[in-house]
């Protein structure tokens, strides 16, 4: 990690830990959290935490992939609802 930066800890309003693969609604369309940059030593993240001091990228079908960077996911989080943790079953309608 780069001098100076420690890991993040990305959360939702709630409180919970973003982790990949919740599901969310992003501008109340069904979505998910396709990565969560929070900590150097993935190389599917390492970039964005790199470039942005980490961050979160949300994926879904109207939209594509958004990605929010850490300093803005407060800023954000009106546009998302947080429905259930990546280990949680799915819910069937």
């Amino acid at each position: 990690m780069p001098r100076g930066m420690s890991p993040v800890v990305l959360k939702y309003q709630t409180g919970e830990e973003i982790k990949k693969g919740d599901r969310v609604l992003h501008f109340g369309e069904p979505g998910e959290i396709e990565l969560a940059a929070s900590d150097l030593g993935d190389p599917e993240t390492d970039w964005y935490i790199q470039e942005y001091g980490g961050g979160v990228m949300i994926i879904d079908a109207v939209v594509g992939r958004t990605f929010v960077e850490a300093g803005q996911i407060d800023n954000y989080c009106d546009r998302w609802e947080f429905v259930s943790k990546a280990d949680a079953p799915e819910v069937e309608s």
